[in-house]
């Protein structure tokens, strides 16, 4: 690769620089910190453009790229020091669990390409989905309705749903009940 020949003129961060500043600012002192209570973190994903359901439960230490990329269902869980890397959309269902230390990636560089080209691919997590402890899922990933991600487990690839995922890369380990 040829880093000097690299371009990301082609990607839209989806609103303006100082609004990009003011989060990047706001995330810092405050979204990302030790203090407790969810009720304001939601009200201020809101406030920068997130779709935010009902009695969303968001931890300290949590991060968010581009809350203008964000949407979450009603009822979903965020834990603590998760990491929502949105360069592209991320959509977390209804009922979902993203615990503590998890990792959304929607972006990475084309390996393959001369120029190290940045790609960015949306995340989907279906309702009732869960994503263990200290996982990570990678760039266009969808995990279907139910599916688990067990602790530390790694998603390059589509979860099917009301399955149960581990290890790296993430291999089926069984079928889980559904829940209704």
């Amino acid at each position: 690769m040829h880093l000097d020949k690299f371009d990301n003129s082609h990607f839209h961060r989806g609103k303006p620089q100082w609004v990009e500043a003011l989060w990047r600012v706001l995330e810092g002192l405050l979204f990302n910190s030790w203090l407790p209570g969810s009720g304001w973190r939601v009200m201020l994903l809101r406030l920068f453009g997130a779709g935010i359901g009902d009695g969303v439960v968001i931890k300290p230490h949590v991060r968010v790229k581009f809350p203008w990329k964000l949407r979450i269902g009603n009822h979903s869980w965020i834990g603590e020091q998760a990491w929502i890397d949105n360069l592209a959309d991320v959509h977390i269902g209804s009922h979902c669990c993203i615990s503590q230390g998890v990792y959304l990636c929607t972006g990475n560089h084309r390996w393959d390409l001369d120029t190290f080209n940045l790609e960015a691919r949306p995340i989907t997590i279906g309702d009732h989905g869960w994503i263990g402890a200290m996982s990570k899922v990678g760039p266009g990933v969808v995990v279907e309705q139910g599916a688990v991600l067990l602790l530390g487990g790694v998603a390059p690839n589509k979860l099917e749903s009301w399955s149960i995922y581990g290890g790296s890369p993430a291999q089926l380990i069984r079928k889980r009940p559904q829940i209704h």
